[in-house]
């Protein structure tokens, strides 16, 4: 996700910063003013990094020549400053959406008629303006809903204004009905005749709808119809936007200006001036597919605004690179907010190697449990170390806790992970607090390091905060956003003017040597060796980084590799030493260090790798702690020494080390390589009850204090009071609790919590024994700037603890209960076990899989490989409406530590309705009964790993409705939940003491309907109570924060409710008739296997029908067949007459139901738990179904005909003579109506699987409407 905010407010740590800093960032005194200058300048800081004196220098190295790839949610080319460089070359090269959201399937291709006009894939007619050029005489066409394109923001404004505006027309009508209504009563005071009654109730029932219409309102947004077509040198784009318009005159398609892609014009659009939206196009696949561009949220162009922005009349406004030019690549997907993808990230890495970027800023991440691993990892390392791209990432949101930094940006060697700093200057200015800080911090909010494999995880800091260009939709110029997300942008422009000095200066460009001097001439943010884990090695200097680089231009750039193994273990290997669990912290330790010089892939073997060999000089930081070798002679093939670790007589807290290299003949290099060793030493709990408090911890601004405890064995939760004194204003507090396992994300809890005044407040959070907690506890950056009285905090954690013999319970389907043996290793616990299933998972296998390659537009990688495309297909049946999240244990929650390169979901129902999609963090979706298929995508370009996955598992993961919740009992006993005795409430345990007890399985009758065999109900379990937490809490084992999953597998039905199943009447059929009811099934479902693709296969098709229909006559299920058959077929050459076909075939459907007693059988209640009962229902609603299916496809054709007919309305409705209705004079009956009330009577019409019809009516009667 964006590692961002649009809040004003923002945070970081208090850190002091020294003399130098002092000198030159400008960071100085507390009572510095702002003049108007310098208050601009805060809005885009960059003489904290340099950027002023580097300017000063060399002007014309402003970005100029260097090309940045922004990876984020999309740049909107209109965007104030974001036009033209420096220098006056286009600012934007390319704009392209890498996800595939705005994606619009153009394969249909039409021809004019002998008027210039096509028909639109949305139905309507368009006319094509005569002055564009189309050789070839086809026309591509597509549509698009265009809420789609537009961010959840944008689409709330305008569906308030449409609202605004519905509401006013409605109210007219509603005002014309009333009196229409009332006029008629007073000149009809006694309407007796027929029809004066009749035209009362039209009136009447005109009035009704309109005031129903205005509650139901629901506003699915504009249809836009696009056209693509070749013009003989290029591809074209027209779009048709009326529907945005209120001038039915504007947004016609022949007015259209056509575009192309974007990098051939570099022209845009805007969709209407109601949204003022941006839009570019790209034309793929031939014609095929067309990509419409939008932004997905402000924060791509606000991220592109601080690197690059050109502000020719507001230079201080200008961003750090103004001569640099830009492409965007989108992989935030519209679709899912503004989530990243695989398949955005991949594409992403591909465009920006084929426009050959420089530089690539992504301000984008998520937690990882594997740091520096995964596919996407992998092709930056390509990127990188091949086609040397420089990458810079941000760091995370995630802080104030260690071991906190984000991937990609904080956990992978390639990238330059960037912390966020604010200065005094942006403290007053862009955040406008009252009284700034007397130095510069990071904001409290940004992530720190280590990684879990030691790695420093931050390398440099730059500024968190501006005020930058946004979309023209946020109908804004500029807004104020911070974040990591900013000081990432604000590195990659300080880079991108290194770029510009280097390659004016003809100095070779490698990430290596970039990287190596931003960290070796940072200016340090704090005192302490530790704030490294929170700055990395500092505030980035852009003009003594490009001094560093002058002086090393004739050095071979290489890359130092480190691997770090414990002596006498081979693996895990590490990138640093992190001693974080009590175990490693009270004895020395040996590890060896493997260093690796890397060289970019084009190195030369004899000029560059055989003469290679430095003398490197080896520095500890504290030698009494780590002890290192005095030299090092490394070559090529890289050299190994050993190193030993002391931490036994460090005091508890966080304590911070260093091996560096230095080499011994250019000292002025710095260090070459650095080993991070962070140790956190944990205080232990002796005392009983297991306790511990910090007393009077004096807080201003952005201090943090951090404590480390060693959770005693047996705890599994922590309960902690938070006591607050001595401050006047409010004060807001960060509170973190953190702990590190292997193979899993960090476990974190966090809170902020806000003391209006001095007071007390409780928390309760899991934790895992044995394992080091650290408790941080951070008072925001700007809270209580302006007071000048210090927070005293008071922090006492309990610590608790229920230990069990298995921690995940499985319950495997049979009568057996489950033996839980509990103990509590700490003080008397209360046992009182609660167990919820709330969630139910049906195991899916797909139907169908197909692997395809796919098109080399942007889907084949820099190394050549093209990628494939496995795409799965489920079938998902749901018998009630139900709020459903599929769930992929293989795949989910992992999007940059997977070797898989990416995954996507779409769910759609019959009529291609899509309801919900989504990635790795799948979403749960309301969907109303009916037949769903779900279609996941993944790709790789291995096809044996996609072959191995042809046969996927997915779990369709239903929320239970409360009445459906089970609610499992305890007992004491082994036959407890047989014979119904020995029930287990609740006990006292005493340490030292095991209690056993029986965990029950779901009585039979309690399950939820429809949990077939083999799925699992899923819920939690917990075992003791909260001390501060009220009665109703305690009941949910949920809200307990050491409960855990419990699950119970759905076992078979016994096997003679199998047999009577279909009924208890089919136990009284005879051998030979259900013999022939099982032939007669057979025979109907072959036809409903049967192609229709060609002509012969439609005659074999049509014979088979007539042959069953004379066999079987008036049989529902077979007549719904077929009509299924004939609306199923494709390739129809005459449409009327197919449609003739379809109401033939839906009227035979209709004809063959009993709607009289269907319609009494629904008028009854039913009693759920005769099983008789329930069967006859579920027959009467099959048979209820297929009659609803009729009525909505009839109508369909119906409405098809009349579009089709361009005669006058009698002679249209007289083509429907064939379909059996009697139509012969100007006075017949409204079919279609007729139709439509007959189905209203059936179904709920609103319902969005006859949307369509719906749609068609209203349209139908506006038409009618206006002859």
């Amino acid at each position: 996700m964006p590692c961002s905010s649009l809040s004003s407010s923002s945070g970081c740590d208090n850190k002091n910063i020294n003399n130098e800093k002092k000198k030159n960032d400008g960071s100085s005194l507390r009572d510095f003013k702002l003049n108007e200058s310098t208050f601009l300048a805060s809005l885009m800081p960059k003489k904290e990094i340099g950027v002023d004196r580097f300017l000063d220098a060399h002007p014309d190295y402003d970005g100029r020549g260097a090309l940045i790839a922004i990876f984020d949610s999309g740049v909107d080319p209109a965007a104030d400053g974001l036009q033209i460089t420096s220098d006056g070359k286009p600012k934007i090269l390319d704009v392209i959406d890498c996800t595939g959201s705005g994606d619009i399937d153009t394969s249909k291709v039409v021809k004019a008629d002998a008027d210039g006009c096509i028909c639109g894939a949305s139905g309507v007619s368009l006319v094509i303006n005569t002055s564009w050029k189309n050789p070839s005489g086809e026309w591509h066409v597509g549509y698009k809903l265009v809420y789609e394109l537009f961010t959840e923001d944008l689409t709330s404004r305008l569906k308030k204004e449409r609202k605004k505006k519905w509401d006013e027309k409605n109210q007219e009508e509603i005002a014309r009905a009333v009196k229409q209504l009332d006029d008629f009563d007073q000149k009809h005071i006694k309407a007796e005749d027929v029809k004066l009654k009749r035209a009362r109730e039209d009136l009447q029932n005109r009035l009704d709808l309109l005031r129903r219409q205005s509650e139901s309102y629901d506003d699915k947004g504009p249809v836009i119809d696009a056209i693509v077509w070749h013009d003989g040198e290029v591809w074209r784009v027209a779009l048709d936007t009326q529907s945005l318009e209120d001038d039915p005159d504007c947004g016609k398609l022949a007015n259209f200006v056509p575009l192309t892609n974007y990098r051939i014009e570099r022209k845009y659009g805007v969709f209407s001036k109601l949204d003022a939206c941006t839009f570019v196009v790209n034309v793929y696949n031939d014609g095929n597919v067309l990509s419409i561009v939008t932004d997905c949220s402000p924060h791509a162009t606000h991220v592109a605004g601080i690197a690059a922005a050109f502000h020719p009349k507001e230079p201080l406004l200008n961003g750090v690179a103004p001569g640099a030019q830009l492409i965007s690549c989108k992989i935030g997907d519209s679709r899912l907010g503004s989530m990243e993808t695989g398949t955005g990230l991949i594409r992403a890495l591909i465009a920006a190697v084929e426009h050959k970027c420089d530089l690539i800023n992504m301000s984008y991440g998520e937690a990882t449990l594997l740091p520096d691993y995964g596919r996407f990892v992998e092709l930056v390392n390509e990127v990188v170390n091949k086609h040397r791209l420089i990458f810079v990432s941000s760091a995370g949101n995630s802080g104030p806790g260690l071991s906190t930094v984000g991937a990609p940006g904080g956990t992978s060697s390639s990238i330059i992970g960037v912390g966020a700093y604010v200065s005094p200057a942006m403290a007053a200015g862009a955040h406008c607090v009252v009284e700034p800080p007397s130095e510069g911090l990071e904001y409290t909010w940004s992530s720190r390091g280590p990684t879990a494999d030691g790695d420093l995880g931050v390398c440099v800091s730059a500024p968190g905060g501006a005020v930058a260009p946004v979309p023209t939709w946020t109908l804004q110029r500029r807004m104020l956003m911070n974040g990591t997300s900013m000081a990432s942008p604000s590195a990659c422009g300080g880079t991108a003017l290194l770029i510009s000095a280097m390659k004016a200066e003809g100095i070779p460009v490698s990430p290596y040597s970039v990287r190596k001097a931003l960290e070796n001439t940072s200016i340090p943010i704090g005192h302490l060796p530790e704030d490294k884990l929170s700055t990395g090695q500092g505030l980035m200097q852009v003009d003594k980084a490009f001094e560093y680089i002058q002086k090393c231009q004739n050095i071979p750039c290489v890359w130092y590799q480190i691997k770090i193994n414990q002596s006498g273990k081979t693996s895990p290997s590490s990138r640093g030493i992190y001693l974080r669990e009590p175990s490693a912290c009270r004895q020395s330790t040996e590890w060896t260090v493997q260093v690796d010089p890397k060289f970019h892939e084009d190195a030369s073997n004899f000029e560059e790798l055989i003469p290679f060999e430095e003398c490197i000089e080896l520095h500890s930081t504290e030698e009494t702690v780590v002890k290192a070798p005095d030299y090092l002679l490394l070559t090529h093939n890289g050299r190994t020494f050993n190193i030993v670790v002391d931490p036994s007589n460090l005091c508890d807290g966080l304590h911070y080390y260093e091996v560096y290299g230095i080499d011994c003949k250019a000292p002025w290099r710095g260090p070459l390589f650095r080993i991070p060793i962070t140790i956190t030493k944990a205080k232990g709990l002796t005392n009983q009850p297991p306790q511990i408090s910090f007393s009077n911890m004096l807080f201003h601004p952005g201090h943090i204090e951090r404590r480390y405890i060693e959770v005693p064995h047996g705890a599994s939760w922590a309960e902690a009071t938070m006591k607050t004194s001595g401050f006047d204003t409010a004060r807001r507090f960060f509170v973190d609790a953190v702990q590190i396992c292997p193979l899993q994300r960090p476990l974190k809890w966090e809170n902020v919590v806000t003391f209006p005044s001095p007071a007390a407040k409780s928390f309760a959070f899991r934790v895992v024994s044995g394992q080091t907690l650290e408790l941080v506890i951070a008072q925001f950056w700007s809270s209580g700037i302006g007071s000048h009285e210090t927070a005293s905090v008071d922090f006492e954690v309990v610590f608790h603890g229920i230990k069990v013999n298995q921690e995940e319970v499985i319950l495997d389907g049979s009568e057996a209960p489950v033996r839980i043996d509990a103990e509590t290793l700490l003080v008397s616990e209360e046992l009182a076990p609660v167990a919820i299933l709330n969630k139910i998972r049906v195991p899916y296998r797909p139907i169908d899989s197909k692997i395809i390659a796919l098109s080399t537009d942007r889907d084949k990688l820099p190394s050549g490989k093209q990628i494939l495309a496995l795409t799965l297909t489920y079938k998902v049946k749901l018998e009630d409406g139900a709020q459903v999240k599929p769930h992929i244990p293989l795949l989910n929650d992992r999007i940059y530590d997977t070797k898989f390169e990416s995954q996507f979901y779409m769910i759609s129902d019959s009529n291609k309705r899509i309801y919900s999609c989504g990635d790795v963090y799948p979403s749960s979706s309301n969907l109303p009964k009916g037949e769903y298929n779900l279609q996941l995508y993944l790709r790789h370009d291995n096809v044996q790993i996609l072959e191995k996955m042809r046969h996927l598992v997915l779990f369709i993961e239903r929320n239970l409705e409360e009445k459906d919740v089970v609610r499992l009992s305890f007992f004491s006993q082994p036959d407890g939940p047989l014979v119904g005795n020995g029930s287990f409430k609740s006990s006292l345990l005493v340490p030292g003491m095991k209690e056993g007890l029986y965990l029950g399985p779901p009585q039979k009758e309690k399950l939820p309907k429809n949990s077939p065999q083999g799925s699992v109900l899923v819920g939690a379990i917990s075992y003791g109570k909260l001390s501060f937490a009220d009665h109703g809490e305690n009941k949910n084992p949920e809200k307990h924060p050491a409960s855990c999953r419990i699950s119970f597998v759905v076992p078979p039905n016994k096997v003679d409710e199998e047999k009577g199943k279909s009924s208890s009447s089919s136990s009284k059929k005879t051998v030979s008739e259900r013999l022939k009811e099982e032939v007669r099934d057979a025979k109907i479902k072959v036809l409903g296997s049967l192609k229709q693709e060609t002509d012969e296969e439609c005659l074999e098709w049509k014979e088979l029908a007539t042959s069953l229909k004379s066999e079987y006559p008036k049989y529902t299920p077979l007549l719904a067949k077929i009509l299924e058959g004939l609306v199923s077929r494709s390739n129809i050459k005459d449409k009327i007459r197919h449609d003739e076909e379809v109401i033939d075939a839906a009227n035979e459907v209709i004809d063959s139901i009993d709607r009289e007693e269907l319609a009494k059988f629904f008028a009854l209640k039913n009693d759920p738990e005769d099983e008789d009962a329930e069967n006859v229902r579920k027959k009467f609603e099959s048979t209820r179904d297929q009659l609803a299916e009729a009525l909505y496809q009839k109508g369909l054709a119906l409405a098809e005909i009349e579009s089709l007919k361009d005669v006058d309305e009698p002679l249209a409705l007289a083509a429907t003579e064939g379909a059996k209705k009697d139509v012969d004079n100007k006075h017949h009956p409204d079919l279609f109506e007729e139709n439509f009330q007959e189905l209203k009577k059936w179904v709920d019409v609103k319902s969005s699987k006859y949307g369509i019809l719906l749609v068609t009516r209203e349209r139908r009667s506006k038409g009618l409407g206006q002859r």
